[in-house]
């Protein structure tokens, strides 16, 4: 089966024909830094982070670019209220996302541009709209023309122009021509920071920068651009006219993540149920908070609780469980990706299908275990494994292995090898009340032991 994709802008699934065979450029929306993360961001996060992966171990060599826009009427805002400089307020915030990235896995981008460091591209972009008649300068803002590309504005998020509001975008809405009209640039205010242009100073309107950017790193025309649903109006659709509008192709293929909700409501200050990646930390590791949030179809709407996630946990624990005692049987393995597992990510990212796919490959690995038919462990621990690292939770990794987890290891590892050696004797001699009294004192230790045909084994309890 070829790649294929829901294209956003046809409302079809698409096969995937990239311009350039072999390669593959992608654009992402990344963070306004406002404020620290919640978990809808870190899920959007780690969803692309699949869609990099599996790209990658689809044979591409891709170029991904990850926006900051690190300078919005927002950061603004709480940088009067906290009274400390924008700058610092953008800045504190991109590092706390960028941890939250890191500590869940997703693999670097090959560029994070920000939006203060591309003001000469956006420059350039505002002088081409203006000579084609697409953008007009007026009071110190720039304004893209809506009604100048009335005919393909409203495509991508299925909307006729006449049906639309005004913009909302400034406060000199009395100066457009149209008041759905949107701001590629707004004229400077005292006290806020701006750039010196043609127009007067001022500052980045936010749709202009993604065009400038994407186009910057990817060129005038590429393959991906991704992001929340929530960015298809009026985001999305203004990167589409004002890039288009310019000349320039710009995305082929519109890929779209679904929002996640906190028991079956919307995320909000106002109610007190945002959920920030230290609340989860607090019920679950980070592989499977990552587990957890790669766990429903890009697509969906995704409602968190904590019942799901501690089912999320219970699930990558026994891949986890799997993958440890099959290394300990047979050792390292070299990885290969099923085919039902391809056929299932090539289905528009079908990451519920896959992981169904590596769930009864732990089954049957487990079997095998049990039977002792060291091929067949070999064989599925090696699935498992692909699988994982697509899904970029292989629980043999360096990142999530528990080994050098606690410097104690070695020395907690000697003393229940000697409590286990106790239990095993007193088994032996069918003395099972003192060997059942050895296992419960180690599980009020804090010590999980597991039998298994290989002999007991042990681990700390999680949660």
């Amino acid at each position: 089966m070829s790649l294929r994709f829901y294209d956003t802008g046809t409302r079809t699934v698409r096969t995937f024909e990239p311009l350039e065979e072999g390669r593959v450029g992608m654009y992402v929306c990344g963070a306004t830094p406002q404020a620290s993360p919640h978990i809808g961001h870190l899920r959007s996060g780690v969803i692309y982070d699949v869609l990099l992966r599996w790209l990658r171990a689809s044979g591409y060599e891709v170029t991904f670019a990850r926006n900051v826009t690190d300078i919005d009427d927002k950061i603004i805002a709480v940088a009067a209220d906290c009274d400390v400089p924008w700058f610092a307020v953008a800045e504190g915030n991109q590092r706390v996302f960028t941890q939250g990235y890191d500590l869940l896995g997703c693999l670097p981008p090959t560029i994070e541009p920000r939006a203060t460091g591309h003001v000469p591209e956006m420059i350039t972009l505002m002088r081409r709209l203006i000579d084609k008649g697409h953008a007009y300068a007026v009071g110190g803002d720039v304004y893209f023309d809506v009604k100048s590309w009335a005919d393909q504005y409203g495509e991508l998020s299925n909307q006729r122009l006449e049906n639309m509001r005004s913009a909302g975008d400034t406060p000199n809405e009395q100066l457009k021509r149209d008041p759905r009209d949107f701001a590629l640039w707004k004229g400077a205010k005292p006290g806020e920071p701006s750039w010196e242009t043609p127009w007067g100073d001022g500052r980045p309107g936010w749709h202009l920068e993604c065009s400038a950017m994407a186009t910057k790193y990817l060129g005038p025309a590429f393959d991906i651009h991704g992001g929340g649903v929530d960015l298809i109006f009026p985001h999305h659709e203004n990167e589409i006219a004002q890039s288009r509008a310019a000349g320039d192709g710009f995305a082929r293929y519109w890929l779209h993540n679904g929002l996640l909700t906190v028991d079956g409501e919307k995320m909000s200050k106002s109610v007190g149920n945002v959920v920030l990646l230290p609340d989860l930390l607090g019920k679950a590791r980070p592989v499977e908070v990552r587990y957890y949030l790669v766990s429903a179809h890009y697509r969906s709407l995704m409602d968190y609780t904590d019942a799901s996630l501690a089912e999320a946990v219970s699930a990558y624990q026994r891949i986890e469980g799997f993958a440890t005692r099959a290394s300990e049987l047979v050792g390292t393995v070299a990885p290969a990706v099923p085919a039902a597992f391809a056929a299932a990510l090539d289905d528009d990212l079908g990451v519920p299908t896959g992981l169904a796919v590596l769930h009864e490959t732990v089954r049957e690995g487990n079997s095998a275990l049990a039977s002792g038919d060291r091929d067949a462990v070999r064989r599925h621990l090696a699935d498992v494994r692909a699988m994982g690292d697509v899904l970029g939770v292989d629980p043999l990794s360096p990142q999530w292995s528990r080994a050098g987890e606690d410097d104690l290891r070695p020395v907690v590892d000697a003393l229940v090898a000697v409590a286990l050696e106790q239990r095993q004797a007193a088994r032996a001699r069918k003395d099972y009340a003192s060997a059942d009294a050895i296992r419960d004192s180690l599980s009020e230790a804090g010590i999980v032991v597991e039998d298994t045909p290989q002999g007991a084994r042990w681990e700390l309890k999680r949660g």
